[in-house]
C-alpha cells in the first residue's frame, strides 16, 4: 500500500464501512455479508442463496468480493469460491458482467462505457446484478462457452434438454454440505426467501434473511448489467 497516498486509503475505506453499515440496516434478499478479517475492510466474503423457483433454488453459494484501494473509482473484483455451471462465470469463479469493468472505450467488447463502472455504483447494485445475471445468463459474450450453449438448448427446447439443469442441481445439492457447516438454513420458498425483519445487532442473527426494502421500480433501473434481454426466464418449466 505504500505508493498510495494516505488520504487515498482512508477515503476508501471510509465508504466501505458506510456501505457495510447500510447492507447491515438493510440488507439485499437472499446475500449475507461478512467481512473476510475483520481487520482488512478490502475483502469481503458473500453468501448467496439461490432463488426459489431457478435451477439455483436451494444452493448456498460463497463468493469474494476484493476491493481496489481507489474504490469506488475503480471497480471491485467478484469471485464465486463454489463451483458455477454458467454461461457468465469463468472456471476460476471470476464474474463476467458489464458493472464490474472498468468505463474504457473498448469497441471490441460490445459494452459501452456507460454499462461499466462508475463510482455512483456500490456493492448493492453489484449484488443485484449478480442474482440477476444467475436467473438470465447473457449468452452473447460469455465467459463459459459450454454452459452458454447449453443453456440455449435448455432455453430453446423449454426445458427439455435437460443437462444444463442437471449439472446445476448437482452443484446445488453438493452446497448443502457446506451450509450444514455454516449452521446456515437455505431458503426454498419464495416467502423464506422475500422475509422481512428487523435488521439484528451486530453480535446476532447472522443467519437471517432479510429484503432489502427496493420496490420493482428500482430494479428496473438496473440497466448496467450484461445480461441479454432475450434471455428471459431460467425458470424450471
Amino acid at each position: 500500500m505504500a505508493q498510495h497516498s494516505t488520504s487515498q486509503v482512508a477515503s476508501s475505506q471510509k465508504a466501505l464501512m458506510l456501505e457495510m453499515k447500510s447492507l447491515q440496516e438493510e440488507p439485499v434478499e437472499g446475500f449475507k455479508i461478512t467481512l473476510v478479517d475483520e481487520a482488512d475492510m478490502y475483502n469481503w466474503e458473500v453468501a448467496i442463496f439461490g432463488p426459489p423457483n431457478t435451477h439455483y433454488e436451494g444452493g448456498y453459494f460463497k463468493a469474494r468480493i476484493k476491493f481496489p484501494i481507489d474504490y469506488p473509482y475503480s471497480p471491485p473484483a467478484f469471485r464465486f469460491l463454489t463451483k458455477m455451471w454458467h454461461p457468465n462465470i469463468y472456471e476460476n469463479g471470476d464474474v463476467c458482467i458489464s458493472i464490474l469493468h472498468p468505463p474504457v472505450d473498448d469497441p471490441q467488447s460490445g459494452e459501452l462505457p456507460s454499462e461499466r463502472w462508475n463510482p455512483t455504483q456500490n456493492v448493492r447494485t453489484i449484488l443485484l446484478s449478480v442474482i440477476s445475471l444467475l436467473n438470465e445468463p447473457n449468452t452473447f459474450s460469455p465467459a463459459n462457452v459450454d454452459a452458454s450453449v447449453m443453456y440455449r438448448k435448455w432455453r430453446d427446447s423449454k426445458g427439455k434438454e435437460r443437462e444444463y439443469g442437471e449439472i446445476i442441481r448437482k452443484q446445488v445439492l453438493a452446497t448443502k454440505a457446506d451450509a450444514d457447516r455454516d449452521g446456515v438454513k437455505v431458503p426454498t420458498t419464495l416467502a423464506e426467501y422475500c422475509v422481512r425483519t428487523r435488521a439484528p445487532a451486530p453480535d446476532e442473527g447472522s443467519d437471517l434473511l432479510y429484503d432489502d426494502y427496493y420496490d420493482d421500480d428500482d430494479l428496473e433501473d438496473e440497466d448496467d448489467c450484461c445480461y441479454a434481454e432475450d434471455d428471459s426466464g431460467n425458470e424450471e418449466s
